[in-house]
């Protein structure tokens, strides 16, 4: 059974980073790892991966130490057993707008006494070699991560509410979604609601996330660390294109 690093790093008080990954990309991952990034966010919510392509990225994130973590589609108890069961370390489940939603997902995602997540004795439980299933179900209970998105102006409505939630590991603020549920007002507008919205997460004891982030704007980024954002997500094919882009340009400066 493996120790969700990413999840330690956080209750430890440091702020970990992730790339997300869009497509089926197994040396995506790798390199992520190789890099020192802490973890990967699958992203099976706008990407077209499969359950079978998340599986063997779920491999390639362990082969290289970096924590496997998928935005899943939507908040179906069967979305979310069968995605665990490939042996994500945590899921970042999308437009959770109420307290009764995000309990429903935490209670999903684990199992008994916290949750009724269906028993199977897969790779998820070590295909049961070496471990006892009461064993197995404590272990993956104490190491997932479950991550509602705030993506909406309903979710930042009923925030407290949400925070009260126990198993909510993460509440991680997106502008995309959040923009256009305020009308899309403009960057300015989004970035002071998230703004507000992520201190007030930190205060109530929960860890927060941002997504989102510009490579070109770092000091965005590490703004929303300062209000206390400590789950930082960045693309990493944005991050290819900035690399592609500032090597070109350097070269072309020395010309």
């Amino acid at each position: 059974m493996r120790t969700n690093t990413t999840k330690a790093k956080l209750n430890e008080g440091n702020v970990v980073f992730g790339g997300i990954v869009t497509r089926y990309a197994p040396d995506m991952v790798e390199i992520l790892g190789a890099l020192g990034y802490d973890f990967v966010m699958i992203d099976c919510e706008h990407g077209p991966a499969d359950l079978d392509q998340v599986e063997h990225m779920v491999r390639a994130a362990e082969s290289f130490g970096i924590t496997p973590i998928a935005r899943i589609p939507d908040h179906s108890e069967q979305t979310i057993l069968r995605y665990l069961d490939r042996g994500l370390q945590g899921i970042i489940v999308p437009h959770v707008n109420n307290a009764e939603q995000a309990a429903a997902v935490a209670r999903a995602a684990r199992y008994y006494p916290e949750g009724y997540r269906g028993v199977a004795g897969g790779r998820a439980h070590n295909y049961g070699v070496g471990v006892s299933m009461p064993e197995a179900t404590a272990r993956i209970n104490a190491e997932l991560l479950v991550i509602p998105m705030v993506e909406d102006i309903e979710a930042v409505n009923n925030l407290d509410d949400i925070l009260q939630v126990a198993g909510a590991d993460v509440l991680h603020v997106a502008p995309s979604d959040l923009g256009q549920s305020l009308g899309n007002p403009g960057p300015a507008e989004v970035r002071r609601v998230m703004s507000d919205v992520i201190p007030r997460i930190r205060a109530g004891g929960v860890h927060v996330g941002v997504g989102g982030n510009n490579p070109n704007d770092t000091a965005a980024v590490a703004d929303f660390i300062t209000q206390g954002a400590n789950f930082v997500t960045v693309s990493a094919w944005a991050l290819l294109r900035k690399a592609a882009e500032d090597f070109r340009q350097s070269v072309n400066d020395h010309i």
